[in-house]
């Protein structure tokens, strides 16, 4: 029996945001090269993406590149760009046919004209999903966020285009690149590590936290599953105590 089996579908997030860590240490596991691990994600994102959408989960966003990758050898880094050229073209057809919106988040600027090429055409072809929308995080880190944030802000208030008697959370939270669509309720981290990495810092705030030791590569559709369960058995409070939860369900 799947695990899907026993989600209370009232109780989904309707956000899940994951950091896929491990495919370097699988890959080395295995007396593979990191690229092998990296080419292994890409099957994973594929197998989670469907697994969500069966668990009627809106929006689900995957850190794919960080902006502190730029930093890691250039021959990985070729490689992940030529994979990920390689994977939306060949994954656009399936995402259409699966009705997936791709979205995308992150310093859109910094990367090859072949991977913006590819990504404007899957963004374009998949614009009309509307079973979950699969958000990729590229090139992407929550303070080049929230800098970009604060630049667009002083300029537009130099321009009298906003007061600052007009900035409060909603205000700021139209200025990051995830304008429109909501916080998530959920943060998966795979791999064993028990941090969050420079992502989604201001949209984290009240998410649940779930760590994992599998590695990406090796996570699929029950790994997936197994957080939601999880997630349905906490009681989220933002702020309030456990006794006001409860009287406002009554």
């Amino acid at each position: 029996m799947s695990l899907l089996e026993k989600i209370n579908n009232n109780k989904t997030p309707s956000h899940i945001a994951i950091i896929m860590d491990g495919n370097g240490r699988w890959a080395k596991q295995r007396g593979k090269d990191r690229a092998y691990g990296h080419q292994e994600g890409v099957v994973a994102v594929r197998r989670v993406v469907e697994a969500a959408a069966k668990a009627d989960v809106d929006f689900l966003t995957v850190y794919a590149f960080s902006t502190e990758n730029w930093n890691r050898p250039d021959e990985e880094v070729d490689a992940l760009m030529e994979l990920m050229v390689y994977s939306i073209v060949k994954e656009t057809p399936d995402l259409i046919k699966q009705g997936v919106r791709l979205a995308l988040i992150g310093d859109y600027n910094r990367l090859p004209l072949k991977a913006k090429d590819a990504l404007d055409k899957s963004l374009k072809e998949t614009a009309n999903g509307t079973k979950i929308t699969l958000i990729l995080a590229l090139s992407y880190s929550s303070k080049w966020e929230i800098t970009e944030a604060l630049k667009q802000i002083t300029h537009d208030i130099k321009e009298k285009q906003l007061t600052s008697e007009e900035i409060n959370e909603e205000t700021f939270s139209n200025y990051l690149s995830t304008k429109g669509i909501p916080d998530p309720d959920l943060l998966i981290r795979t791999g064993g590590e028990k941090r969050i990495s420079n992502f989604l810092l201001w949209q984290l705030a009240y998410a649940e936290l779930y760590f994992t030791d599998t590695y990406w590569p090796d996570f699929d559709k029950e790994h997936l599953y197994k957080a939601i369960l999880d997630f349905q058995c906490r009681e989220r409070r933002f702020g309030k105590t456990s006794e006001q939860i409860k009287k406002e369900k009554l």
